[in-house]
Order: C-alpha cells, then structure tokens, then sequence
C-alpha cells in the first residue's frame, strides 16, 4: 500500500484509473463535484472502489464543511451551514449552539454515508483571527480556542453518531495566514505565546482520529519549511507539543503554497512525517510519479489508518434526517437577524 490519498477524474473510474489504483493500492482517495452527478452514481462509485480493493475499510473522503465549501449540493442534496453561524448562536447559548453543531454534523454524516463515503475533512479548528486571510473567514468555529474546540468536538461527535470519521484541520493552525495558501506561501511571523493560542483546540481534540497539516511557515519553529514539509513541526509541534497520535495526512500537494514537483512533494510531506499525502487533481502522470516515487505505507501509519477506519461505526439511529435539521434551525434561529 503506499501512504497516498488520490483524486479521481470522473464520476466512474477510466480503463486507466482502474489499471493504476489496483496495482499502486493507495491508502485511499478524495471526491470533489467532478465525481458527482446524484445519489445512485456516487453510490456505484464508492461501491466501485471498494471492490477494486477488497477493502470494506477503505478510506473515501470529501470535503463537505456546509458553506462555501460542499461538494455534494442542491438540489440533490441540502445546503448545510458555515461554521462562523455555530460561532455567533454560541455568544448568547453555548450550550444551543453545541446542540446545533452535533445535529449539523449528523444530519451530514447522514449524507455521506448514505452514498458510501466514510471520511469528512471537517471540523475546522483553525482560531480565527482579524485581518487574516478570508480563506478561513466564515469557515471557522470562532476567534476563542475554547470554543472552537467545543463546536469541534460537537462537530467530530455528530460525524461519528452517522458513522463518519472527522478530520482536524489545518494543524497546528491557519487561522493567523496572512494570504490564502490556495494561491501563495503564508508565512506566520508571531511568536511562541501567540502561537499557543493556535495550537489550544487542537490540544484538546488530540484524541481525534485523523489530522491535516497547514501549508504554512511559521518562523517561531521552522523559518525554512511549511508544517507539511517540516520534520520539526510535525514531531516537536503536531506530535509532541499537541499531543496528536492519530493519522496525520497533507493539505492537497496541488496547492500553490508549495513549489515544486507533485511527486517531489509527495515524498517530501511523508519523510517529513505526514502519515499519508494528499494528491486531489486526479492527474495521471502525477498519481504515476507519486507511485513510483513513495516507499510502502509504514508499520505506523498502516496501524493508524487501520485505527482510525476501525472507528467508523454504523449511525445511532436516533433522530430522523428531516428532524435533525428541524433542531439545527430551530436553535440558529434564536440568533436575531
């Protein structure tokens, strides 16, 4: 197995897709809305890969946060929330906007396991903070450690209630990046007691199953390399200081945060550290070079993945779909408009 999560190019697998995934067996792979037309398709497709593999356990992710970033969309599917609208129900009922979070991420869950996909990459734990970057923005859970990681821990609650795995991001924090790593290096220049306060939910959901790394600099701890190529922050900082033994994958390799080549960095974020590395765009001579490129998945990591896929569970049938939502609104709605 090689420690890899691939995109896919359409919503089936090629000739080629099929050919390549069954010899290379990566660890899993990610779907974005160029892999979705309706229920029954993405459902065909999941089932698909499963069987390429012969792994029930097979890790299928997507990024399905509510908001500006949702990949399955109306109309077969309901629009979900950002983040920022848990944070502001939470400045005049905490407890409310717990309880709206943890129904949120069932009512998601139940989307995704619906059509076979086991790992969502929410919930954010990134502190916001003013004059940052927007590409957080309304995507965070708020500007205070304690209560993004009380909305993330209801968030990682409720994925895991509908049986899907959540995924801590973007560790050791993004919420201080000046420009959005999408598009160019962020480089974060404050020092160690500013930085604690970034690094705080993450210490508390350390426990959580799986994490993302940040394709980000920060000079207090590694002046030349961002979290995802830096051997230092992932072991001093994610490891040790937070605390995370869970299964640590990159930020998507495409971004323009890093330089170089896609197999070059694939290899660069697993000696770094990063369990598995993350290749979205589905491209057939990156995904070959990442291939040929990568040792095999280690000992650790494959116990890591097996850990965390072993946490997924069949959905506590407790609430139904049209009444999670009905609860959801039901407590936003006590924000005045």
């Amino acid at each position: 197995m090689k420690p890899v999560i691939f995109g896919i190019a359409g919503e089936m697998l090629s000739a080629d897709e099929r050919r390549f995934f069954g010899e290379a067996e990566p660890a899993g792979y990610i779907l974005f809305r160029r892999n979705i037309a309706d229920r029954a398709q993405l459902r065909a497709l999941t089932d698909d890969l499963r069987a390429l593999h012969g792994r029930d356990d097979l890790l299928v992710m997507i990024d399905q946060e509510g908001g500006r970033v949702a990949r399955m969309q109306p109309p077969v599917w309901p629009a979900f929330p950002p983040g920022a609208v848990f944070d502001a129900l939470y400045d005049i009922a905490p407890a409310s906007a717990i309880a709206a979070a943890r129904a949120n991420a069932r009512a998601i869950a139940a989307t995704l396991y619906e059509v076979g996909i086991t790992v969502n990459a929410l919930p954010l734990l990134d502190v916001r903070r003013e004059g940052a970057s927007d590409i957080m923005g309304d995507r965070t859970l708020g500007s205070e450690p304690m209560r993004v990681a009380a909305l993330g821990r209801a968030t990682l609650e409720g994925l895991a209630d509908g049986g899907i795995v959540g995924i801590v991001k973007h560790m050791p924090g993004h919420g201080r990046a000046l420009v959005d790593s999408h598009l160019e290096l962020p480089v974060v220049t404050d020092d160690e007691a500013a930085l604690a306060i970034d690094i705080a939910p993450f210490k508390t959901l350390k426990n959580a199953a799986i994490g993302m790394t940040a394709h980000v600099i920060y000079t207090a701890w590694d002046p030349a390399l961002p979290a995802s190529l830096s051997p230092t922050v992932i072991e001093k900082i994610i490891r040790e200081r937070i605390g995370f033994d869970g299964l640590l994958m990159s930020d998507d390799l495409d971004m323009k945060a890093l330089k170089g080549g896609i197999p070059q960095l694939a290899a660069g974020v697993v000696a770094a550290g990063c369990d598995l590395a993350l290749n979205c765009w589905a491209r057939m001579d990156d995904m070959v070079g990442i291939a040929d490129l990568l040792p095999e998945i280690t000992p650790l990591a494959k116990s890591r993945l097996d850990r965390a896929m072993a946490s997924v569970k069949a959905p506590v049938d407790d609430a139904p779909f049209d009444q999670l939502l009905a609860t959801r609104d039901a407590l936003l709605a006590l924000v005045p408009a």
